[in-house]
């Protein structure tokens, strides 16, 4: 899992500091190594934000006016695994050792290296996408209540099968074959074998959503990847 290719995957970063600098200076260097990137100034903001993206993996930083990075991940963590690197200007061990035990998954001190986070945030995410692809081999990829048998084809809703039409069925597949991973219109054609026109791609995506999403116009698990394709979100980490 080591030659694992993290640009396949798309995965996208959200960055909380109230340090414009720094944010900004951070945004423009992960995006140079192909994440998407998006920050907020506070945790206010981020939440805000979070209700309509999913991201990957959160950059946080512990000293921000009201609500602070250690109490922010508290929050996260009462719903969400979803990983978390934690930024400080702070050297004292105890703050260290504070955010670990919250359940942060890794911890840098300010000031660092840009190439040093960037190498982190690759090791957490290669070991998030590593527990993913062991799920599938499984035969069974889950997102949000629904799970799909990739060996049947059936999907479930808290166990309950949701009825899907065979071209439904082939499409989902593909995408929870390779979750988080998206997938271009040709990449799509060429899994389901090249015959098959764009219209009904698009017509077979919108009927999924349909039956995944709480609102088809911010697709929560079925995204659009712009000017890319499409990816399955396997999971969706918004904080109620």
């Amino acid at each position: 899992m080591n030659n694992l290719d993290l640009k396949k995957f798309n995965f996208h970063i959200l960055i909380i500091d109230d340090d414009e600098k720094i944010r900004l200076l951070l945004k423009k260097f992960l995006e140079n190594n192909e994440f998407r990137v998006s920050d907020a100034e506070s945790t206010e903001e981020a939440k805000k934000i979070m209700e309509s993206l999913i991201f990957d993996l959160l950059v946080v930083d512990i000293m921000m006016p009201g609500q602070n990075g250690l109490d922010f991940l508290k929050e996260i963590r009462k719903t969400s695994q979803m990983p978390v690197l934690m930024l400080t200007a702070m050297s004292d061990p105890e703050d260290r050792l504070d955010g670990l035990e919250i359940g942060a998954d890794d911890y840098m001190t300010k000031p660092f290296e840009p190439r040093e986070l960037l190498l982190r945030i690759q090791n957490i995410l290669k070991r998030f996408t590593s527990n993913v692809i062991e799920t599938t081999k499984n035969d069974e990829t889950k997102f949000g209540p629904f799970s799909f048998n990739i060996k049947s084809s059936n999907l479930y809703k808290d166990s309950v099968p949701v009825h899907l039409t065979t071209s439904e069925q082939k499409l989902l597949s593909c995408f929870c074959k390779s979750p988080n991973q998206s997938f271009t219109r040709e990449d799509i054609k060429n899994e389901l074998g090249g015959n098959i026109e764009n219209r009904s791609i698009d017509v077979a995506i919108a009927r999924i959503r349909r039956k995944i999403e709480i609102d088809q116009r911010y697709p929560i698990y079925l995204q659009t990847v712009r000017g890319v394709g499409w990816m399955l979100q396997t999971h969706s980490d918004k904080i109620t």
